[in-house]
């Protein structure tokens, strides 16, 4: 909880990345943005990210795919004329006002300086490295 306010308060960034059901051979991943709060809860940012890539699952690595996934929820490369820091500040904004919208007050820094984790599923686990028929045992 927040000091004084009984308010729960942020602890970390989590995007959770998952298997695209299209995926098929091909690398294929959505990925959803939260902020975890202290008691554990989540308040969902983004859900509509994702990528994909030529590479197969055979030749996919966990390291990869969290890179990936952390750069495609932002912030982003900044748009010509625009500087790295004015395109971090719209970004951390427009998440600020995505959790307000949900009803969690959090200011845009406090988001900016929260850890960020990437977690991958345990579907999409199973086929890194492997392809999308094969199993650890396997």
């Amino acid at each position: 909880m927040g000091p004084d306010q009984g308010v729960p308060t942020a602890q970390r960034l989590v995007t959770l990345a998952d298997v695209d059901d299209q995926a098929g051979d091909r690398v294929s991943v959505s990925a959803f943005h939260a902020v975890e709060l202290v008691d554990g809860s989540r308040v969902l940012l983004l859900d509509d990210r994702g990528w994909g890539s030529s590479a197969t699952w055979a030749a996919s690595s966990v390291a990869d795919i969290r890179e990936t996934t952390r750069t495609v929820v932002g912030p982003y490369e900044p748009p010509e004329g625009r500087s790295y820091e004015a395109e971090e500040a719209l970004h951390w904004a427009s998440l600020q006002q995505i959790a307000q919208r949900q009803g969690f007050a959090v200011d845009a820094h406090e988001l900016s300086r929260l850890p960020h984790d990437v977690v991958l599923t345990e579907r999409l686990r199973a086929r890194v490295g492997r392809g999308p028929g094969l199993h650890a045992s396997d």
